[in-house]
């Protein structure tokens, strides 16, 4: 284990550029900005390091200034750096899962945010029900309509819903959404508005064996915006750990 400690966090750094004092200082830097963004959220509101590209040392380094949960995008990338990061904190799914990646799923991630197929859930909940684990999710609302992602239509929410609230193994406990990109996070308003609309028709239809308490919405740029429309969980990433040192996806893993 500590041989693959130590061989995964010397691939990540070759990937940084940082000489080891500029590393230091990075993740000095990386502590810092969690402890700030912790202090000025709301008590209800949870914090999700987003760890996509990130390195096993930065996100050692969010968990000892109070990082509880990160989310990752990819499984098997996930599953690496669960071996380092251990029960130092949880872990959601954040990114596209393939079905046949599910059971690898099953058995790392605490909760997936973003489901958005029936057949996807149902594949997840065989998976669980073989290791006798329920898992925790949230439906993916792609409340800007954008023909290139992932996610439901708010008007399709209630009827998958209903369609979850069957399967024994997966607990649907809330709405996700990324939104379309914009410069101006004000921008983002209306669709973080729209996914909490839905939330809320969703929480008035006392839909049975569902739990609706998360609604996750908001990354670097526009959480504050997010928390104002009614989000309880953002998903932070740039604003904990800096920009991405490269936009090719390091080679420990494939897609999620």
């Amino acid at each position: 284990m500590l041989h693959l400690w130590h061989a995964q966090l010397q691939h990540m750094r070759s990937l940084t550029g940082r000489t080891p004092m500029n590393q230091v200082s990075h993740l000095e830097e990386v502590r810092r900005a969690v402890r700030d963004i912790l202090s000025e959220l709301p008590p209800h509101v949870t914090l999700v390091a987003a760890a996509k590209m990130r390195t096993a040392e930065e996100l050692l380094a969010a968990c000892e200034a109070g990082i509880k949960i990160i989310g990752h995008n990819y499984v098997q990338d996930a599953e690496a750096m669960r071996t380092v990061i251990g029960e130092r904190a949880r872990w959601h799914f954040i990114g596209r899962l393939q079905k046949n990646k599910a059971k690898k799923a099953a058995q790392i991630f605490d909760m997936v945010e973003t489901m958005d197929s029936f057949e996807l859930a149902a594949r997840l909940n065989k998976e669980c029900a073989l290791i006798g684990k329920v898992l925790p999710v949230l439906i993916e609302i792609n409340s800007g309509r954008e023909s290139a992602k992932a996610g439901v239509m708010p008007e399709d929410t209630e009827s998958l819903a209903l369609r979850l609230a069957k399967l024994e193994h997966l607990h649907l406990q809330g709405l996700m959404t990324m939104g379309p990109f914009t410069e101006n996070p004000e921008e983002a308003r209306p669709f973080f508005r729209i996914t909490k609309e839905t939330f809320d028709r969703l929480a008035r239809a006392a839909i049975p064996n569902i739990e609706m308490r998360f609604l996750s919405m908001g990354m670097s740029d526009t959480y504050k915006v997010a928390i104002e429309e009614g989000a309880n969980i953002v998903r932070i990433g740039t604003k904990l750990f800096g920009a991405r040192p490269s936009q090719n996806k390091p080679n420990i893993g494939n897609a999620g």
